[in-house]
């Protein structure tokens, strides 16, 4: 990536980016983006993204049903987490929805948005692990392009309103 963030700059507003995905945590981690929010005046990106499998080509039409369904419960997710985030705190956050593997999708939203300064995650507090996109990018966190906060899914509001 040789984006150059441009967060702080006049004229630019640093943002946090948040995964909105199937994982009971993404509230923690719309909750605290929010919260990061109103402190540095700054705004909130919501990314959905929609796995991609092989579609065989006889099948093209029940493709097609299927992903107009996965684009629909997207902005179904999306909406959730817009109203969560305007309720916390009183903004509109950015909202993008995008097909392919996950990683790639985040990568790409992050190299087209010169004003993301943060990515935030949530992390599972279960024994089963921390979830599917953080066990994923762990593996090339040390090379990501920008930082990435991981919030506790155990935490409550109050606890991260100490912290954010």
């Amino acid at each position: 990536m040789t984006t150059q963030r441009r967060s702080y700059e006049t004229g630019h507003k640093p943002k946090c980016l948040v995964i909105v995905d199937d994982t009971a945590e993404w509230d923690r981690a719309v909750y605290y983006a929010s919260r990061w929010a109103i402190r540095v005046g700054g705004g909130v990106v919501m990314l959905r993204v929609i796995e991609t499998e092989d579609q065989n080509q006889q099948w093209l039409g029940v493709a097609d049903i299927m992903r107009a369904e996965a684009e629909e419960a997207a902005d179904e997710a999306l909406d959730r987490a817009a109203g969560r985030a305007n309720g916390i705190a009183a903004i509109t956050p950015e909202r993008v929805i995008r097909e392919g593997d996950p990683t790639e999708q985040i990568l790409d939203v992050i190299e087209n948005d010169v004003d993301i300064a943060m990515l935030v995650l949530a992390a599972n507090p279960g024994a089963e692990g921390p979830g599917p996109i953080i066990t994923t990018m762990a593996k090339t966190m040390g090379a990501f392009p920008i930082p990435v906060t991981i919030v506790p899914g155990g935490l409550t509001d109050a606890e991260i309103d100490a912290l954010s």
